[in-house]
């Protein structure tokens, strides 16, 4: 009989040659082991294939699916989703790193505070080599008990990165799929946080790598963004930039309408929701906001020691 492990790790990719070997390095030495490792490669014309292949022979806990045609990053991120069996459910990126207890903890979160919905750690910004350039200090009120200061807090700032949280499978079943219009990820993870509070474990073991060949350095425009997202969206006429900002504006209403959560609470949202669109119009719809927090008094400064596949 087959078992089913408790934690899905989806992992979507296309082109990731130059860093996924080392990504699966570090998922696969987690201290928590029962997880199932789901990739679905989106045709990639690189070596991802050959390096995702020779994982799956070594390690039973892997399955690797290739997709005939490129659908796009956010479809993508979609299907793999759908081939989860775990109670718990993890994106991870092909050119991430993750410390060796980033798993085990969050899910000993998760077990401990029943109501939370997401579990992550504090984060920090690597160079290509590993090198940590940016660590950050998670400051946004998403543990709140209050539906509408938890959306207050995701609207307001830029955030860390819950979407590559620990979650509740069945909580993202219930949330609309991710969509492709501009900061589409930003009212993804905000509906999310209307069905429970998020808890942020104060250990620094997500490293999220930048380097030129990353999505959003890769693609500055906002209709190169969103054509990544979803080929579709390259089309001039049927998705123009001012369609896929007003998307993103309606994603925010769309999605306080289908909270389950009191009226009460849905009228504090929409009035966050009318002020942050006050500021945004001045500066610009499709604006970044400020970061929010400050880097950690204990810096991490290497990820050797920290990160499977890595000695100091």
């Amino acid at each position: 009989m087959t078992t089913v492990p408790r934690l899905s790790i989806g992992l979507p990719v296309y082109n990731g040659e130059e860093y996924l070997a080392e990504s699966l390095e570090a998922l696969l030495g987690q201290s928590y082991e029962d997880f199932e490792l789901i990739i679905t490669d989106n045709a990639s014309t690189d070596g991802t294939e050959e390096i995702c292949r020779r994982y799956a022979a070594r390690d039973s806990r892997i399955s690797y699916h290739r997709l005939p045609v490129n659908i796009g990053a956010a479809p993508n991120h979609n299907h793999v989703l759908t081939l989860a069996r775990g109670e718990l459910f993890k994106w991870a990126s092909h050119d991430d790193l993750y410390g060796r207890d980033l798993l085990a903890v969050c899910v000993e979160a998760l077990d401990a505070h029943p109501e939370v919905v997401l579990a992550h750690t504090w984060n920090a910004t690597i160079d290509s080599s590993g090198r940590v350039i940016a660590p950050f200090d998670y400051r946004m009120p998403t543990d709140s008990p209050s539906p509408s200061e938890r959306f207050a807090g995701l609207l307001f700032a830029s955030g860390g990165d819950d979407f590559y949280g620990v979650m509740r499978t069945d909580v993202l079943r219930r949330v609309r799929p991710h969509d492709s219009y501009h900061h589409a990820d930003r009212t993804f993870v905000a509906e999310i946080a209307m069905h429970g509070p998020f808890h942020q474990v104060p250990e620094l073991l997500y490293f999220r790598r930048d380097h030129p060949t990353r999505a959003e350095r890769a693609h500055p425009s906002v209709r190169s963004r969103c054509a990544n997202l979803d080929p579709r969206r390259a089309d001039r006429l049927r998705h123009p930039v001012v369609r896929l900002l007003g998307e993103y504006v309606l994603g925010f209403v769309g999605l306080v309408h289908r909270a389950p959560i009191s009226a009460v609470e849905k009228r504090r949202c929409y009035r966050h929701l009318a002020r942050w669109f006050a500021t945004r119009a001045r500066a610009g719809v499709g604006a970044s906001n400020e970061p929010q927090g400050v880097a950690p008094t204990t810096q991490v400064l290497t990820i050797d020691g920290i990160v499977p596949g890595r000695v100091s």
